[in-house]
């Protein structure tokens, strides 16, 4: 039996596998991406969506006659369990070879496996068509995509136009920017003459430039063929306004004048690029589809690297971006906070929702200077949902909240000046000594991270393993990455990347989420997420070393923190950080006359001491008292911690 919240995918799966039939496939490949490998994709991409009733971001459809499977992570089994029908059989994997391996299993010797050029990365072919090539089966590029014709009610592109980024945010023009790049391209020993852009924050970085395509992520369709002497910019020109040609230089014909194309032409403007003599032109091979790669012969013609220098020259932000991005992160908290205090008091009425609640937050950021709405669509969980990883509320999933379970919020802003990504867990009644482990353990690792000490150079996967080690201890972990870069007003995933196999290291000025979690099935989900800056770190000895700085500025519930775990060094980390809520957030919570919100931030960024198993609570002035009386309280000459907070009352002002 199905579950209600699945989608009924009978009549799509007919008209697909009939346009199969006199293309003479076996298969049909349906990936979970666009033209330009995005993680976010628009409504009109959402091919896989369409064909499975799965809406996770990550994932692979493969369909022949008789069978239809879904190819997905651990991140998304349990979503997908509950959206795809009967016609549907879940893929507990992601890896191509185990694809391959079914492939091989269900098409017959000398069959073709179909798909979209446009869709697939020069990686996932040649992984393909590496893991095929011993079994007399190949893959078959086909130039229309077989979904796009059953859908019949595919959205259309968006109508929105790109707009400027305002001079105040900026410190780069995009003429600078642009030189910036060709310099590079001139000092690579390979001798690259053009480079093309196909990531869509790419060309949105270059020139400045944001869009609305995409849900939550500011980015307009299109790609650039960056030359020495020419630009060209591939976009929908109804699109473009007389503001923004002037803006862009488009009446002349300078190296520094940006000539516009179709976005539909890029192929044809690229097989001509190629087909001139002494031409390289230098591509990025994790987000150049096969389609664009398939046009630059012969081989001599192309020089490849995981990533263009455009991707790795944006994850490393100017003193005006590493500026406002913290500003925007101060508003940002003033947000979080008003849900946070909003739920404390309202959820044990037992009015409030994951649905209200992520309704609240959004409506909170949206009316601080500068928003632009959500960076993601808000993670808002309670109890056995908040186990789910990436679980969105829905009509069909939606929980009420309330004071005996955990509620994990992980939410996110898109600003002018900046994008924001927080994750904070809390729980309004008596948490379990498991539930009070593991978060303080989930804190732990997240304040060891943010405290490290590193070369430069060093990348996320040789660091991540200091955000579990405290998990470790206990046999638990989390099956998700411990980190990713955060954006100027752009994708809340970018570089740097803690995963596995990525080469990008840390470098000063780059923005970096940190993110330990622990999920216990159909019980809890616990996820600490604060965005930190790269900076440089003062060691006694060597120079060149880094550290992080967090600027995500949200306290935690001090109700989930044993402190009795916590070493000195960690909780004197936790204090500090405490202190810098409440010297950055206050003064804003002030301007912005939420009286109320700063007295909760107040209370609950008071300085935090060891006392036995429970955190016992001091005001700044008290400190040293309450350190005597805890000191006290181990040599035995006091009964209880209580003593210290029953001094706070009788001697606090307030």
């Amino acid at each position: 039996m199905q579950p209600i919240t699945a989608v009924n995918t009978t009549l799509q799966l007919k008209e697909l596998r009939a346009r199969m039939l006199p293309l003479n496939i076996s298969a049909y490949i349906v990936p979970g991406t666009d033209a330009h490998l995005s993680e976010y994709i628009a409504p009109r991409d959402a091919r896989m969506a369409f064909m499975t009733g799965f809406t996770g971001s990550a994932g692979t459809a493969i369909v022949t006659q008789t069978k239809a499977t879904l190819w997905t992570d651990s991140r998304y089994w349990v979503q997908a369990e509950r959206q795809l029908d009967c016609n549907w059989e879940l893929k507990k994997d992601v890896s191509v070879s185990r694809v391959a391996e079914w492939l091989i299993s269900e098409v017959p010797p000398g069959g073709e496996i179909g798909f979209d050029p446009f869709l697939f990365s020069l990686k996932t072919q040649e992984d393909y068509s590496i893991s095929l090539e011993s079994s007399n089966r190949s893959l078959k590029s086909l130039p229309g995509n077989l979904v796009d014709q059953v859908w019949i009610a595919r959205p259309p592109v968006p109508p929105h136009n790109p707009t400027r980024l305002p001079e105040r945010v900026i410190q780069r023009s995009w003429q600078t920017k642009v030189e910036d790049i060709r310099a590079q391209m001139r000092e690579n020993p390979y001798g690259p003459t053009a480079l093309l852009l196909s990531a869509l924050d790419e060309t949105a970085w270059l020139f400045n430039l944001r869009g609305n395509d995409i849900p939550y992520n500011p980015f307009f369709y299109s790609y650039t063929l960056l030359t020495m002497d020419e630009i060209r910019l591939f976009l929908h020109q109804d699109r473009v306004t007389d503001e923004l040609r002037m803006y862009l230089n488009a009446s002349c014909d300078g190296s520094l004048c940006v000539k516009l194309k179709s976005y539909d032409s890029v192929l044809d403007e690229l097989n001509k690029y190629v087909r001139q003599p002494g031409v390289k032109v230098w591509i990025g091979t994790e987000y150049t589809n096969y389609a664009l790669y398939e046009v630059i012969t012969p081989q001599d013609k192309l020089m490849t690297s995981s990533y263009s220098p455009v991707l790795m020259t944006k994850a490393v932000k100017d003193e005006t971006e590493q500026r406002v991005l913290r500003e925007a992160h101060v508003r940002d908290a003033v947000a979080v906070i008003q849900l946070l205090m909003w739920l404390e008091n309202s959820v044990p009425e037992g009015k409030e929702t994951e649905l209200t609640a992520a309704a609240y937050v959004n409506k909170c950021r949206s009316k601080q200077v500068d928003s632009k709405g959500p960076s993601f669509e808000t993670i808002s969980a309670s109890g056995p949902n908040a186990a789910v990883v990436h679980y969105s509320p829905t009509e069909e999933t939606n929980r009420r909240l309330t004071v005996d379970e955990m509620y994990l919020v992980d939410s996110g802003g898109q600003y002018l000046d900046g994008t924001t990504d927080i994750t904070r867990t809390v729980h309004w009644g008596t948490p379990t000594a498991m539930q009070k482990e593991a978060f303080t353990r989930v804190l732990m690792g997240n304040i060891e991270l943010s405290r490290t000490v590193f070369p430069a150079g060093t990348r996320g996967v040789n660091l991540e393993m200091l955000g579990r080690r405290a998990l470790w201890e206990l046999g638990l972990n989390y099956g998700h990455g411990t980190g990713h870069g955060v954006g100027n007003y752009f994708g809340v995933h970018e570089w740097p990347c803690w995963l596995p196999g990525q080469q990008h290291s840390f470098q000063e000025g780059m923005f970096t989420s940190i993110e330990p979690g622990y999920y216990k099935d159909n019980d809890f989900g616990i996820r600490t997420e604060d965005v930190v800056v790269t900076v440089p770190a003062h060691t006694k000895y060597g120079h060149n070393y880094l550290t992080f700085d967090t600027v995500s500025l949200v306290p935690y519930d001090r109700k989930l923190i044993d402190t009795s775990l916590l070493s000195s060094v960690q909780l004197q980390w936790l204090n500090q950080y405490y202190e810098t809520i409440r010297r950055l957030v206050g003064p804003e919570l002030l301007r912005q006359e939420l009286h109320d919100e700063r007295e909760w931030m107040l209370r609950h960024t008071e300085p935090l001491v060891e006392s036995g198993s429970s955190a016992a609570v001091c005001s700044s002035s008290l400190t040293l008292l309450c350190l005597v009386v805890v000191l006290l309280s181990s040599i035995g000459l006091s009964s209880s911690s209580s003593s210290c907070l029953s001094l706070i009352r009788f001697l606090s002002p307030d």
